[in-house]
């Protein structure tokens, strides 16, 4: 019994080293997004996004991408630290960091170990240390929604100016076009004596 449990954890920790965290994604992002992106790294075997309960739907997503064996996953992650990589239009390039058996909601129980829950008394000394743990973490939900709020923000602003310098690129290239096809460009070239060459 002990050896199967043994054997189980060890296969999921081999698991965990061939898996690597991705956040900052697009929403619309797929698993086959996914795997086109990162088959320049290897091959994406299994995909499993994280749901984001606490924050509005159009936020960024988060996945575990297993991909074949570890070496993959180590290119993944030193490739995708070092240099911006873009998915699906998002302006911000996305993250990227080796999972950890936390993040996993299958991960099977660690031999040896042991949880167990209790309601905690007022008059219990852990109680005082239970109290400033639910703060805490009140707190940081508020930190980190507020973050979020103001990377969206951000975000947002960016992709408004992207849209604009490329709107603007656009009419630029169309009024070349458009002197260079109705003629005006010949027109000016003779008028100030310059000669213009296909090159």
């Amino acid at each position: 019994m002990d050896s199967a449990v043994e054997m189980e954890y060890a296969a999921f920790k081999e698991r965990v080293k061939r898996t690597v965290y991705i956040d900052n994604m697009s929403p619309q992002v797929t698993e086959a997004v996914i795997k086109t992106a990162l088959d320049q790294f290897g091959n994406a075997t299994n995909i499993q996004f994280i749901p984001n309960y606490t924050e509005p739907c159009n936020t960024a997503r988060s996945a575990l991408v297993e991909l074949e064996s570890e070496a993959q996953a180590k290119s993944v992650i030193e490739t995708l630290t070092n240099y911006p990589f873009m998915m699906s239009g998002m302006p911000r390039p996305v993250r990227v960091r080796a999972a950890e058996a936390e993040m996993f909601d299958d991960r099977p129980v660690k031999p040896g170990r042991r949880i167990q829950l209790y309601w905690v008394d007022p008059n219990d000394p852990d109680y005082e240390v239970a109290q400033k743990l639910k703060h805490l973490a009140k707190k940081h939900s508020a930190e980190a929604s507020w973050m979020l709020k103001h990377q969206l923000e951000e975000e947002e602003n960016l992709s408004k100016q992207q849209a604009e310098t490329l709107k603007a690129t656009y009419q630029k290239y169309d009024m070349v076009d458009t002197i260079l096809g109705d003629g005006t460009s010949n027109r000016l070239a003779r008028h100030y004596k310059i000669r213009i060459t296909d090159d």
